[in-house]
């Protein structure tokens, strides 16, 4: 073999062991890089595990918080529900109550109003008098009411006449106590009735014959100034100047009489009252 064939192998084993060396120095560095590569994509997992943990955890806490405030406003809606219910229920109570007690109101109105009705039909004046003051309260139609108002006027007219005529008969039997309190109970069941004037005049004497001169005074100045019944005016008018007499109020009697002849000069009595006025101006 000649020497220029041995170079040219050693000149090719050196350059194969040139590209063995290069290619071993590739694989390192290929080797390299993948470790390289590999421990990125490590890391890069790790992060995407740790965003991915993240997102799920804030994912989970915005859902958590989410759902707590729609579980709120749900608990706060389902509350004033149940109040507004609650409300409603005790206006209903209360307005079931209030027909409950005006239903029992208007029972009761109606059994004494089925009382009142009897006691005044049956003629039974005093006792439907005792009974009708309870009218005011009860809860009877305006119509029912009307007709008790009216019943009680005719009864405590009746009663007055009845108190009136009875008074006049004790008064006439000398029972001048008796006379008092019927004359007394005829004004005040009618102040003004039509025998109210002469029933103030009768009992004024009953009161004088009983030497309770002042009582009948009282009485008697009441009348004169304010009856509107002429044909007892001068009768009550003299009686009072007797009465004045009675109690040795001579100056008031005079003035009285003075009053009685100025006001009744066609008066059957004007000579009696000249004749105590003659007799007043001599002694006193």
């Amino acid at each position: 073999m000649h020497e220029y064939d041995l170079e040219e192998i050693k000149r090719e084993i050196v350059e194969g062991r040139s590209l063995t060396i290069k290619s071993n120095n590739l694989i390192n560095a290929l080797s390299a890089d993948l470790k390289s590569i590999a421990k990125r994509q490590q890391l890069y997992e790790r992060r995407m595990l740790m965003n991915s943990a993240v997102t799920y955890v804030v994912t989970v806490i915005v859902i958590l918080m989410l759902t707590k405030i729609a579980l709120d406003a749900q608990v706060n809606a389902v509350r004033s529900e149940g109040r507004d219910t609650k409300s409603r229920l005790e206006h209903v109570e209360r307005e079931l109550q209030i027909a409950r007690r005006r239903e029992e109101a208007r029972e009761t109105a109606s059994r004494e109003a089925a009382k009142l009705y009897e006691l005044m039909s049956s003629g039974k004046r005093r006792e439907f008098l005792t009974e009708l003051n309870r009218v005011a309260s009860l809860d009877v139609s305006p119509a029912e009411r009307a007709m008790f108002e009216e019943g009680g006027r005719r009864a405590r007219r009746e009663l007055s006449q009845l108190s009136y005529q009875t008074g006049i008969e004790h008064a006439r039997a000398g029972r001048y106590h008796e006379a008092t309190q019927t004359l007394r109970e005829s004004l005040d069941l009618e102040a003004d009735a039509p025998h109210s004037a002469q029933a103030q005049y009768e009992l004024a004497r009953a009161h004088r014959a009983l030497d309770q001169q002042k009582n009948a005074i009282f009485i008697l100045m009441k009348l004169t100034e304010t009856a509107a019944v002429a044909d007892v005016l001068d009768e009550a008018t003299l009686l009072l100047a007797e009465c004045q007499v009675d109690v040795e109020l001579y100056n008031d009697a005079k003035a009285t009489l003075r009053t009685f002849l100025r006001r009744f000069p066609e008066s059957p009595l004007k000579n009696d009252a000249r004749q105590l006025l003659s007799e007043l101006n001599l002694k006193y």
